[in-house]
């Protein structure tokens, strides 16, 4: 994963709003923003980067149960910022699906998805940390 500058830049905007949810966000965001890292370094273990076709089922399953953990956020929390991540991680989840049925995305398409929809992911994070921070901040809370 640290091989370019690129992975680099992006695992250090991963820690920078995950250490955000953690200390500024409510149960939901840090919920979500530690499922997020799980994954992370989970799919770090499983992937297999000789792999050019075919289902990683490693990452599948990983992608599929953070989808399940957004899931459960959007339906037992009262925030808006779950719905978004459900629906950016369902495209990533459909990418894996497409390989499993043998549609054979191009590897540009299927990572691209891939990297702008866990982008996404941590977009609708910060920024429903960034509200329920501001929530907080109005109540007198803080």
């Amino acid at each position: 994963m640290f091989d370019t500058l690129a992975s680099q830049i992006g695992f250090a905007i991963a820690v920078l709003v995950t250490a955000f949810a953690f200390l500024k966000g409510d149960e939901p965001e840090r919920v979500g923003a530690g499922a997020y890292m799980l994954g992370l370094f989970a799919s770090q273990l499983v992937q297999d980067k000789g792999a050019l076709y075919g289902t990683q089922w490693g990452l599948m399953a990983i992608d599929a149960v953070f989808l399940a953990v957004c899931v459960g956020l959007a339906w037992k929390s009262r925030r808006a910022w779950p719905v978004w991540a459900c629906a950016l991680q369902s495209l990533i989840v459909m990418s894996h699906l497409l390989t499993l049925v043998d549609l054979r995305p191009s590897l540009t398409a299927f990572f691209a998805v891939i990297n702008i929809a866990s982008a996404g992911v941590l977009v609708s994070i910060a920024v429903g940390t960034f509200w329920a921070w501001q929530e907080r901040r109005a109540a007198g809370l803080e």
